[in-house]
């Protein structure tokens, strides 16, 4: 799976290493209550915009760490 910026939160969590790399970032959303019920329609690029995180790195990191390959 290729993350985007189009890439929805929902389609990371539950992934340690992704939650990792978000965590990061610092990556406010993710202990955000409010954020539970937009986590479906809230895009990685969106995020990066609004908190200032540089969205070239943080996907990066996410697409090494989720399109390793089979070992």
């Amino acid at each position: 799976m290729e993350i985007t910026k189009e890439t929805v939160l929902a389609d990371l969590m539950g992934n340690l290493e992704a939650e990792e790399v978000l965590a990061k970032f610092e990556v406010p959303c993710l202990f955000c209550p409010r954020v539970q019920d937009e986590m479906g329609s809230l895009q990685i690029g969106t995020i990066c915009e609004t908190y200032g995180i540089d969205c070239e790195k943080i996907l990066e990191e996410l697409n090494k760490v989720l399109n390793k390959p089979d070992e």
